[in-house]
């Protein structure tokens, strides 16, 4: 029987009738749902699991046979996930609850067709680059890792800092700024977006580096290779900058060498076989929608 971990944040009851919806379909197309502990501790006694429903508390309790994760809500939610799946060939399938939805692109009307699809195998699976943070010093545990960007941001809110930033060691710039985003071509519509730089199709295998409010307008962000091992060295006046890795958050000293680079694994995002990255585009940023009417 094939099996699928579930994964949410936290039980609203209003979405009671989704989740039975799923779970429902699920027992239909004999998929087995593996669900996380604290999610599945919340369910109880508000939706009927199929029978033979099990639960997870860690990455480690992961078999091989598992070949899904459903993520039901946001685009934060699918981003937990990442710690979840870690290197695993497990394909993420984004059930978007939320708003935006540029990753959990599946809505939630469209439940039952992504389980089928689930089932008989008739959706697209894109593979999606990770970036690689390391440092002087261990960071972020065991998920050294993001699906969107690494960032390095002052701490304090007082002066810009100073970060030195070399290709392969080669010197490319030092941006006096807020701080600086190196996003994946993924994490290009993120954070980086907001910062004004550049939408980069998700197979294009490039970084971008994008400074946050530079004190040098004439200062742009820029694509490279996702060849390059990006390295940086900070000054500042406080002693603590802020290093980030996605949603995920660390103090650390000025002091630490951080260099970032392509992790060696990459992830698969499911999206139904009529849905692309343009449709999500138009769909999303409602490009070429006409407002004067």
């Amino acid at each position: 029987m094939m099996q699928a971990a579930v994964y949410s944040r936290v039980y609203d009851p209003e979405q009671q009738a989704e989740w039975q919806m799923l779970f429902d379909e699920m027992e239909r197309q004999q998929i087995r749902p593996v669900i996380f502990r604290d999610f599945y501790d919340q369910l109880a006694g508000s939706v009927r699991l199929p029978d033979g429903a099990g639960h997870f508390a860690t990455a480690h309790d992961l078999s091989d046979d598992i070949e899904f994760m459903i993520s039901f809500g946001g685009d934060g939610t699918l981003l937990d996930t990442l710690a979840l799946i870690r290197e695993k060939r497990i394909s993420i399938v984004g059930i978007n609850a939320g708003r935006l939805g540029f990753l959990a692109s599946i809505g939630r009307e469209e439940i039952p067709t992504a389980i089928r699809a689930m089932a008989q195998r008739s959706y697209v699976e894109d593979r999606r680059t990770l970036i690689h943070l390391d440092g002087s010093q261990p960071l972020f545990g065991e998920v050294p890792y993001a699906l969107n960007e690494f960032t390095i941001h002052k701490k304090d809110q007082g002066s810009m800092i100073k970060i030195h930033t070399y290709l392969n060691g080669e010197f490319l710039n030092t941006y006096w700024a807020d701080g600086l985003i190196v996003a994946t071509p993924t994490g290009s519509t993120g954070y980086s977006l907001s910062c004004q730089g550049p939408i980069v199709f998700p197979e294009s295998r490039s970084f971008v580096i994008t400074p946050i409010a530079p004190h040098n307008l004439n200062v742009r962000p820029i694509v490279v290779p996702d060849t390059n091992v990006i390295s940086f060295e900070i000054e500042s006046r406080s002693e603590q900058v802020i290093c980030s890795l996605d949603a995920r958050r660390e103090v650390v000293s000025k002091s630490i060498q951080l260099a970032v680079r392509r992790e060696s694994f990459d992830i698969g995002l499911v999206r139904l076989s009529e849905e692309n990255f343009l449709h999500t585009l138009r769909n999303k940023l409602t490009w070429g929608l006409d407002k004067r009417n």
